[in-house]
């Protein structure tokens, strides 16, 4: 069984995250510059098997697509020509960032390396990915 990878699609950065091969944990992995996603996708495919990639799709509270979701969507329909073998799902990632900087807050992050940037990227695509884990087990 292959791993499960999510984006946290952003303008800038792009926060990623993998599944262990049981998909059982979800893991920060990286941030990437958006404009080298591609190349890094093509290395991490090379060297790992990977059955499916989740991308958060940004929503308002009123349920339609937030400002970046056009964009989002493009990704995916490149992503879909670009790597073929791989499917691609979208999966709400509503309040993610918030909850990524309380994560920080609470898991006692200093200050100072919660305005790294990138962090709050890697940990929003890590809820991304412990929520779709604990979707596709209910």
């Amino acid at each position: 069984m292959g791993r499960v990878l999510a984006l946290d699609y952003g303008l800038k950065r792009t926060g990623i995250a993998v599944s262990d091969p049981l998909r059982i944990i979800a893991t920060a992995l990286d941030t990437v510059e958006t404009a080298l996603l591609f190349k890094f996708l093509k290395t991490y495919f090379g060297r790992e098997q990977v059955d499916l990639v989740v991308i958060g799709l940004p929503k308002k509270l009123n349920n339609t697509d937030s400002e970046i979701a056009p964009q989002v969507r493009t990704f995916v329909e490149k992503f879909r020509t670009t790597f073929q073998a791989i499917p691609i799902s979208t999966v709400d990632e509503r309040f993610t960032t918030a909850l990524a900087h309380r994560a920080m807050i609470e898991g006692g992050m200093k200050k100072k390396d919660r305005r790294v940037k990138g962090a709050a990227d890697r940990i929003s695509a890590t809820l991304i990915l412990q929520d779709y884990l604990q979707s596709i087990k209910a």
